[in-house]
């Protein structure tokens, strides 16, 4: 014969009392790791914390029965006793506390509504059939307590006396219908109350908690919120004067406190004097020289972004443009928008590349059907890759409005001209950082310099048309010592005032044109507002009569850039092209060519000058077999290789992108004297 008990729904029976003790105590835990994770404003004390608090408690109790009932009023007996059984009620009522902030003892009140509804485990009666038995004890209850706080902090143990009056003493009796035959009629369900309950209790509690201040004593008015747990053993709570029912309750929660501080009397101690920094400003103004030689230098533009490692976000030395300054942004005045601080020497031909963005974006604009591919690649994977290309894309679109249909993205784990050959073992970490980038790919010939394709072709270049002995010069002597960042405001004789930075170097350089505009010269009042690395303020200011530059008429000379890949000394079809149809026509008749190779510091040093030399040669001879064609040889070609040597290199080779434009060859063409 199968045996089968039923479980009434919303029976406690499948949890036992240990399970429901272990659930509380976890629970309790929880909220102890909690406070003690929570930070407490540490600022300037104005007010002490309150001795005395007030507020309210809430909690859940979760309540264990022991012993025995079987009579329950003097109307019902049940057939068979219940012995154990656990329940969770409601704990709410108002709190009081008094605790000097200085001591370890306080005491402590709580007050209020306090439930012990359980469910008894099932039991079966002699007749097989199962039967059911819930409680709805509730009382109002006075607990006073000694609290004791260890360490002097929030931390707290209380105990003391409980005294309860019961306000309600309802139970719901349910037997259940035996298994054997279920075709029997379900006996209804008794709604009682209990016989021979105690009027009120008197038992005991002992309790922890920690006190987390939500407000600051720069308020008088302080907030406390204190996560509580605390145990009521069973002896002295009998429900009944009858039979051995007993209670046992852990009880967790948490209390909001308020109270009032006292003001603190504040000294404020007088300030030792603080030296300004010593620092020197100048500016130089260039006069015009007519019978200077004018250099264009046309510079190329890499079509490489290089990232840092571990980060697929543009790099802040990139010049990156916030959406209202866009409509500002000029191609031939990238001075306004110079980086913050530039590595190196030339850094009138990195600001133009740090900001390749910006010349692509702004080209972009300007010739709405080109379109773009940016290709990221990373060795950690192709899924960096594409997370770098998508930073690309994200600027491109967000702050140069750029259609997002015209910038297609793809992740790679190396380029698909990679500087890190394979078999390679010296020097990986720098060849690695050179692969680390996004390659701008283009088909549109708006963007591209002329007459160059492909996967590595570079963007149009820029020409720097004004030499840089002809840019205003502000020089700030100990900048880097005095400021943590300086700004420029120049006033004209009229009191308007244009403003220039925040700059971070000793030295900033910028065309006249960008100051003056179309006035050929005028009179200012530069002033220097530097921030000290204290907070200050400190101006200082100098009159400046300013010249707009104006290209000599009597010579002029062109300067060109070829970039070589790594380790490579023979230029691509494109660039070869680029020579012939752009370089080669601009030489004048008896003209002189002096060619400079160089290499970046990656690999030996007689390596690298033989390599410089070979580049350079490499272009003297692309120019040379142009200019025979063309049936001349009127040109005087001085070449020279200087290899990565440092005095004479373009650039330094602290990031990968100078190391990039360290492999180049730089052509002057000047006329005959």
């Amino acid at each position: 014969m199968t045996s089968t008990t039923y479980i009434q729904k919303g029976s406690l029976t499948a949890c036992s009392p240990n399970t429901l003790l272990l659930k509380a105590l976890i629970f309790g835990v929880l909220i102890f790791g909690a406070a003690t994770q929570s930070a407490i404003q540490a600022q300037e004390d104005e007010y002490t914390r309150p001795s005395w608090r007030f507020g309210a408690a809430a909690g859940a109790n979760f309540n264990f029965n022991q012993g025995t009932t079987q009579q329950l009023n003097s109307s019902l007996t049940v057939p068979a006793g219940f012995n154990h059984g656990n329940g969770i009620g409601l704990f709410l009522g108002p709190v009081i506390e008094y605790h000097r902030p200085d001591s370890r003892w306080g005491m402590m009140l709580q007050a209020g509504y306090d439930s012990r509804r359980s469910n008894f485990d099932q039991i079966t009666t002699p007749c097989n059939c199962p039967a059911d038995l819930s409680t709805n004890l509730s009382y109002l209850t006075v607990e006073p307590s000694l609290r004791f706080a260890p360490f002097k902090n929030g931390f707290h143990i209380y105990v003391g006396p409980r005294i309860a009056f019961n306000r309600n003493n309802a139970f719901t009796y349910q037997l259940g219908i035996n298994p054997d035959f279920p075709d029997q009629a379900p006996t209804p369900e008794v709604n009682g109350e209990f016989s021979n309950t105690h009027a009120s209790l008197v038992s005991m509690q002992i309790g922890a908690g920690h006190d987390i201040q939500l407000s600051s004593q720069k308020r008088k008015v302080q907030t406390v919120l204190s996560p509580f747990v605390a145990l009521q053993p069973y002896f002295g709570q009998n429900p009944r004067s009858s039979e051995t029912w007993t209670l046992t309750t852990v009880r967790v929660g948490a209390a909001l406190k308020f109270g009032k501080g006292k003001k603190i009397p504040v000294v404020i101690p007088a300030p030792e004097p603080i030296a300004d920094p010593v620092f020197g400003f100048s500016v130089f103004s260039p006069k015009n020289n007519p019978g200077a030689t004018s250099i264009i230098e046309t510079f190329p533009i890499r079509n490489y972004v290089y990232f840092d490692a571990g980060s697929s976000a543009i790099p802040k030395r990139y010049v990156t443009l916030e959406k209202n300054q866009v409509k500002d942004f000029k191609a031939d005045q990238l001075e306004v928008f110079a980086p913050k601080s530039l590595s190196g020497r030339a850094n009138r031909q990195m600001m133009v590349y740090y900001n390749v963005l910006n010349i692509l974006g702004d080209r972009m604009v300007k010739n709405p059907g080109t379109s773009i591919k940016l290709v990221g690649s990373s060795e950690k994977g192709s899924l960096e890759g594409k997370d770098m290309s998508e930073s690309v894309k994200s600027y491109l679109v967000n702050t140069w409005g750029i259609n997002a249909s015209r910038i297609a993205t793809e992740g790679l784990t190396q380029p698909k001209i990679p500087s890190k050959k394979v078999g390679g073992t010296r020097e990986l970490n720098l060849l690695l950082a050179g692969d680390r980038r996004v390659s701008i790919e283009s088909s549109s010939p708006a963007l591209l310099m002329e007459f160059i394709g492909g996967l590595d072709a570079p963007l149009k270049p820029v020409s720097l048309v004004a030499p840089e002995e002809s840019y205003v010069t502000f020089n700030v002597d100990g900048a880097h010592e005095a400021f943590s960042s300086w700004a420029l405001e120049v006033k004209d004789s009229q009191g308007k005032i244009q403003h220039f930075g925040p700059f971070t170097g000793n030295k900033v350089s910028m065309s006249g044109e960008t100051i003056l505009g179309n006035k050929p010269e005028g009179d200012y009042t530069v002033t220097i507002v530097g921030q000290t690395k204290t907070g200050q303020t400190l101006r200082k200011e100098t009159p400046v009569k300013m010249v707009l530059w104006t290209p000599p008429t009597s010579e002029e000379g062109n300067r060109y850039s070829i970039i070589y890949e790594f380790d490579e000394a023979k230029a691509i079809a494109s660039t070869e092209k680029y020579l012939t149809d752009i370089v080669a026509p601009k030489i004048p008749k008896g003209g002189t060519v002096t060619i400079q190779g160089h290499t970046d510091n990656i690999g030996e040093e007689a390596h690298n000058l033989g390599l410089s030399l070979e580049r350079a040669n490499d272009v003297k001879s692309i120019l040379e077999k142009s200019l025979m064609k063309a049936g001349r040889n009127d040109v005087k070609f001085v070449v020279n290789g200087f290899g990565e040597d440092e005095k004479v290199s373009p650039f330094r080779n602290k990031f990968p992108e100078e190391r990039a434009y360290n492999r180049t060859v730089i052509i002057d063409v000047t006329p005959s004297k």
